[in-house]
């Protein structure tokens, strides 16, 4: 096991402990549209179903990707779009767009 899979690895279980915390936390950052550059994961999203990454921040975008729920992403930044949601940039493996940044919290390192 590589390095950074073991740093994922050891980044979930902190994240677990704390995600309520988390929660609280990361609502003012990506309101604020704020650069975040940290790991996040995606919550709020059916088992059954998948967050849809867009070339844009915007819900009529283009869909270049989809992330599994609990899917860990890096969170590059978040931006406010007027009469929209927050969107944030989030890079995983060879996926890098944007998505509604109700269903991201961020992650402890």
């Amino acid at each position: 096991m590589n390095s950074q899979v073991k740093n994922l690895i050891a980044a979930a279980g902190a994240g677990i402990i704390i995600l309520a915390a988390a929660v609280f936390a990361v609502s003012p950052a990506l309101a604020a549209g704020y650069d975040i550059d940290q790991l996040g994961q995606v919550v709020g999203v059916e088992a059954w179903d998948h967050l849809n990454v867009r070339l844009w921040p915007a819900h009529y975008s283009q869909q270049i990707s989809a992330l599994e729920p609990g899917a860990y992403v890096w969170i590059e930044r978040c931006i406010t779009v007027e009469n929209s949601s927050d969107w944030c940039k989030v890079e995983r493996n060879t996926t890098y767009g944007w998505v509604n940044s109700r269903y991201l919290t961020l992650v402890a390192q």
